[in-house]
């Protein structure tokens, strides 16, 4: 990846007053259980995206996407949501925020913005531009604000701004403090606590199935109607969530709703089990275990909530049949998409010839990605 400090010097003819990043999220276990208070298991890779901002002397804002060799353009006096500014605005929303909520000059500002994830994979590239950026703003305004409340600062600067929700998982788990830590996101506190992955012999891999997408959005949004069916039974005064329901009390919904309708329910309430289980088995350094409960993960959003494909689950297949796999399970939004695994390095090559079968069955090119987790967010020079 390019020296970004050199690219806003060479786009801007002036130095960055300051570089910071935040890290691409890979979700583990928990994902979908975020609109019943869940509880979600993330690891912060060691892909990024980093924004580099210096100060102007007008009004004026503007905003290059390095990658994409797009710049954008607005003023500090008009920040609005345009739909054609795209990515610029999930910058011009932490911008918008602080302006609105601290006692501070926002003056015009050249903005470079450069990244290696992998896009359309589900991890979190919007919610690391604003991570990084309000970063970089609290440094530059010297804001005392805790890393757990700019998380939450930058989440609702970006929910607000876009008049759409964002997922708070993924601003909690930009802030993950060291190597191998991992994150679990209390969604009812909400906040963060961090638990240790496995030893160094094991690591993450990414695999894009690249299936085309359909639409996930409605898909998931069906399947969020789907549980909401659920808790009007059993919970007619709306004090709870699936997160507080039992599995027997489900049983007792046999016969009442569609059986497709009480699947969402299952898989929402066992995963939520399942992240503390994995936590558990985390502190013991218990990998086996750990093992068993993400492929149960899989297997569940396969039956249960219905959101993976016949290609995503021969990857998954086919990759526990190699030694040295531990896991593996899709992550992200689901209906093609990204797969992790957990494996040793020895297992790598066996894995990259099984792609070369998935290729001849499917008709697509997998790409795999090597990550590793280390810490979150960070300034890179001031």
């Amino acid at each position: 990846m390019r020296d970004i400090t050199a690219v806003h010097q060479t786009e801007y003819e002036t130095p960055p007053l300051c570089v910071a990043s935040a890290p691409a999220v890979i979700k583990l276990l928990g994902e979908h259980t975020a609109d019943s208070e869940g509880i979600v298991l993330a690891a912060a890779s060691s892909f990024e995206m980093k924004v580099a901002i210096s100060q102007r002397k007008d009004a004026s804002m503007r905003f290059f996407a390095a990658d994409l060799g797009e710049r954008k353009r607005a003023s500090t006096g008009t920040l609005k949501y345009k739909r054609e500014d795209r990515w610029s605005n999930h910058v011009k929303s932490i911008f918008d925020y602080f302006s609105r909520n601290y006692d501070v000059q926002v003056r015009g500002v050249n903005v470079t913005i450069m990244g290696d994830i992998p896009p359309g994979l589900g991890l979190g590239i919007s919610a690391a531009i604003n991570m990084a950026t309000a970063l970089a703003l609290r440094t530059i305004y010297d804001i005392s604000i805790k890393n757990e409340d700019l998380a939450l600062l930058a989440c609702n600067a970006q929910s607000s701004f876009m008049e759409k929700p964002a997922a708070l998982y993924d601003y909690l788990s930009c802030i993950a403090p060291g190597s191998r830590a991992l994150s679990i996101i209390d969604l009812r506190v909400p906040r963060r606590r961090a638990v240790q992955f496995l030893d160094e012999g094991w690591s993450l891999v990414l695999t894009d199935s690249r299936v085309p997408r359909i639409s996930a959005e409605q898909e998931l949004k069906q399947r969020g109607e789907d549980c909401k069916k659920c808790l009007k039974y059993l919970s007619p005064r709306g004090d709870r969530t699936l997160r507080d329901i039992r599995m027997a009390e489900l049983d007792d919904l046999m016969g009442l709703l569609p059986e497709s309708v009480r699947r969402r329910c299952i898989h929402v309430i066992e995963e939520t089990a399942r992240v503390f289980e994995a936590e558990e088995a985390l502190s013991r350094q218990d990998a086996l275990s750990f093992g068993r409960i993400l492929n149960k993960s899989h297997a569940s959003l396969r039956n249960h909530y219905e959101i993976s494909c016949p290609e995503v689950d021969w990857l998954v297949k086919r990759s526990l049949e190699i030694d040295g796999i531990l896991c593996s399970r899709m992550t992200g939004p689901g209906f093609g998409g990204c797969i992790f695994s957990v494996m040793r390095s020895e297992a790598l090559d066996e894995y990259k010839k099984r792609l070369e079968e998935y290729e001849r069955i499917f008709g697509f090119k997998a790409q795999i990605y090597e990550t590793a987790i280390t810490g979150g967010m960070k300034i890179l020079s001031n």
